[in-house]
């Protein structure tokens, strides 16, 4: 016991020796990581569904039998990190959850299958990687820094690293909508237009995502997936209602609810859009309106800043010089 605990002792006055005060912590930090690598195989290990191996197999049979004339694939093929194998641990397991962060991606506009798997893998591997940053800084700063500095220095890298995509995915979101926003009463004008020329609906949205696509390509990249959607078959209230959770915008979903009322009560759609299209012009205009009458008082603080500074030093400037050559000029 005696020789353990001298031991001990020893290899703790050798860690102090070498790195400092803090080279215990250094120790079992890393001691704590490679533990950690150590089990992710083991916590990571998964075994294959039989599913999958038929469905493997039948996979390679049908590569196998393929001539080299056939035409190639139209499904789009996902590029990026293969997740799948970690798919349990980078994905939330609470289904709200899941979809709750699925729905924010796709307001954000991205819309892969493995956008939730991606976006908590960027999330630990940023963490990961400033953490070690941090690290690698206390390491090579300078000896006689405290404990709170030590942690500080470690835990904001890693705690920025980790709501860095979180930002990232919000400031694209608030992007998005605002996007989707400003288009929307073009859009609007586009659509009534076309109504009134005799087309149905589904091919007013698909002929308003051709012409606005040059100016406003997130709002055409949802009418396309509407019309696209309608085509193949959906329900036109799901789809519509889709649109309006996928742009998380109000204006778009009270204009879902008004072609939804509208297909349900047998009212004229374009009667609807003609109002609804001059409510969301009105709206526009008052937009830019407030944006121009919270100009000046945005203005005030950069005129305080960069333009009373430079006045006061041209009229003062001189007096106080004057006032400094007679006090301090004059004792001499």
């Amino acid at each position: 016991m005696e020789q353990q605990q001298n031991f001990i002792d020893q290899g703790w006055g050798y860690l102090i020796q070498n790195f400092g005060p803090l080279g215990p912590l250094y120790a079992i930090g890393l001691a704590g990581f490679l533990l950690v690598l150590l089990t992710l195989p083991f916590l990571m290990r998964k075994e294959k569904d039989p599913f999958e191996r038929l469905e493997n197999k039948s996979r390679k049979k049908k590569v196998k039998s393929k001539d080299a004339s056939e035409k190639p694939s139209l499904r789009f093929e996902e590029k990026g990190p293969n997740l799948d194998k970690f798919a349990a641990f980078l994905e939330p397991q609470d289904q709200k959850t899941l979809s709750k962060t699925q729905l924010k991606l796709v307001q954000a506009g991205y819309r892969q299958r493995t956008a939730v798997r991606t976006y908590h893998f960027m999330q630990l591997a940023l963490a990961l990687g400033f953490l070690f940053i941090g690290v690698v800084l206390v390491v090579f700063q300078a000896d006689g820094a405290t404990m709170q500095k030590t942690l500080m220095t470690i835990l904001i890298p890693a705690g920025s690293g980790y709501y860095a995509p979180i930002y990232w995915v919000e400031r694209r979101r608030q992007t998005r909508q605002q996007a989707l926003m400003e288009g929307f009463p073009d859009a609007l004008d586009l659509m009534l237009v076309c109504v009134e020329a005799g087309q149905g609906l589904d091919q007013s949205i698909l002929r308003v995502s051709g012409e606005i696509k040059p100016g406003f390509p997130e709002l055409a990249e949802e009418f396309g997936i509407v019309a696209n959607e309608m085509k193949a078959g959906k329900d036109r209230v799901s789809v519509l209602r889709d649109f309006a959770e996928r742009a998380g915008s109000q204006d778009i979903s009270a204009f879902v609810t008004v072609l939804i009322q509208s297909a349900s009560f047998g009212t004229s759609i374009s009667e609807a859009l003609r109002v609804y299209a001059a409510e969301m012009r009105d709206k526009r205009v008052m937009r830019a309106e407030e944006k121009a009458n919270k100009l000046p008082t945005k203005l005030t603080l950069g005129t305080m800043m960069f333009t009373l500074p430079p006045l006061l030093i041209i009229l003062i400037g001189p007096s106080i010089y004057d006032i400094y050559e007679m006090l301090v000029l004059g004792n001499r």
